[in-house]
């Protein structure tokens, strides 16, 4: 992922030399995201840097310990660094590089509507593959055909490993097609029941009902999971994102509101009673203190913080450092927090974190202001999808740890990106009264 990211930005960065592709608006405007991400990479760079230790006791006291344990012939160190593990934070950092060029390249490449269609429509036949594929898969009982599957051999997974990764996925994936959905809604100035009628069967042989489809097929695939969080950060963000859109769309149509509501009637009712969803809600109404180990880790984990309280042990270094601080009752191997707040918590302390959340809130209110004051409905609806999917991952985040999956952060910098395209990117028709 990285050697590709990397390459499609050395060929813009060429072009650009060559005066065949230039910055967009949409770049000029994200400048204040650009800069805090910016700063993070520098962040996580000054992590791997060595510094006198004296200056890392002063800053992490905890980390100049553990270095001075290293020593050789009880030699003390001079030098160390703020991360325990410093060629653990240099692999997080190249992953970093490759998300923050992501974000770069998507903002840089879509320049038309037209691009950000076809970016959105990608998206959902990502997720549709996705969802085929998991689903498929499960209900015929052949589990894979990639690799043998060892776990979470009676849920849908699709290419990923883990259940509540996929249903992250199809979280993201599933409110770019909602927003699509909604970019397509117009207001219907039928009067009598034939013209009504004759809309609805129209309706039925369009594109929309293919792209309804295909959201239904994502949806019965994020049932399958059987991921708890994973379909409640699904409809808890849609109806979030719904009621906003609504509140913003002071004179909301009526196909809007019934797009809504039957994507929550027939979603959860319907397709969730064929395909499961009481074996979802069995699992929630089971969950306990008893029953889940995540509470003790997540008690550990924030012991482990204390420690590393504002510079973190190193991002990356979890799965090393966690195992200091579990207890007895902890017996299984941790290598994420499955908490992405605690995660970018202790391995990059309480300055990192907010640098990671900056970046996430400043994008979701860009995202709002875009449906709040964008008149064209393409806009809006990519504006509901930033919503959307921003608010489905924080949710999950709770309790999972999608943001440390390659290919969910990925899209999430993608779906990211794309707020701030639909509050920025300029209308096809005011550019071509300029050119004029």
């Amino acid at each position: 992922m990285e050697i590709w990211t990397f390459l499609l930005f050395f060929l813009w960065l060429w072009k650009f030399q060559l005066g065949k592709v230039k910055l967009t608006p949409v770049f000029y405007k994200s400048k204040a995201i650009i800069i805090i991400l910016m700063l993070w990479l520098v962040y996580i760079a000054f992590q791997c840097i060595p510094l006198p230790i004296s200056v890392i006791e002063w800053l992490s006291p905890e980390a100049a310990y553990l270095h001075s344990l290293s020593s050789i012939d009880g030699t003390t160190a001079t030098f160390a660094t703020l991360s325990v593990a410093p060629h653990l934070t240099v692999i997080s950092l190249l992953k970093s590089i490759s998300y923050f060029v992501i974000f770069l390249l998507t903002v840089l490449l879509v320049r038309r509507d037209k691009r950000l269609t076809w970016l959105a429509y990608t998206l959902v036949f990502s997720g549709l593959f996705q969802a085929f594929y998991g689903s498929i898969m499960l209900l015929s009982g052949m589990d894979s055909l990639i690799f043998e599957k060892k776990y979470y051999l009676e849920v849908a997974t699709g290419t990923f490993v883990n259940r509540n990764h996929l249903a992250g996925y199809l979280e993201m994936t599933l409110a770019v097609g909602i927003g699509l959905l909604i970019s397509q809604l117009k207001d219907s100035t039928d009067v009598t029941w034939k013209q009504r009628l004759r809309s609805l069967f129209k309706w039925f042989l369009s594109g929309k009902m293919l792209l309804r489809l295909y959201l239904v097929i994502m949806v019965i695939a994020l049932v399958l999971t059987h991921s708890r969080m994973g379909n409640t950060g699904f409809f808890a963000s849609m109806m979030i994102a719904g009621v906003i859109a609504l509140i913003f769309k002071k004179h909301a149509t009526r196909s809007t509101v019934f797009l809504l509501v039957s994507l929550l009637v027939i979603d959860m009712f319907i397709v969730g009673a064929w395909f499961g969803i009481e074996k979802v809600a069995e699992r929630i109404q089971g969950t306990s203190r008893d029953t889940i180990a995540r509470d003790e880790v997540d008690e550990y984990t924030l012991n482990y913080w204390k420690n590393y309280l504002w510079t973190g042990s190193g991002l990356g270094t979890y799965y090393l450092t966690f195992p200091k601080y579990r207890e007895h009752d902890i017996a299984a191997f941790f290598d994420h927090a499955h908490n992405d707040y605690f995660e970018f918590g202790v391995e990059t302390g309480i300055i990192g974190l907010l640098l990671v959340g900056s970046c996430f809130l400043l994008s979701l209110w860009v995202a709002l202001l875009a449906q709040y004051k964008r008149r064209n409905p393409l806009n809006r609806g990519i504006s509901f999808s930033a919503v959307m999917a921003l608010m489905a991952i924080l949710i999950h985040s709770t309790v999972d740890f999608n943001l440390q999956i390659p290919a969910n952060a990925a899209t999430f910098m993608v779906i990211m990106a794309m707020g701030w395209i639909a509050y920025y990117l300029p209308h096809q028709e005011k550019r071509k009264r300029r050119r004029t």
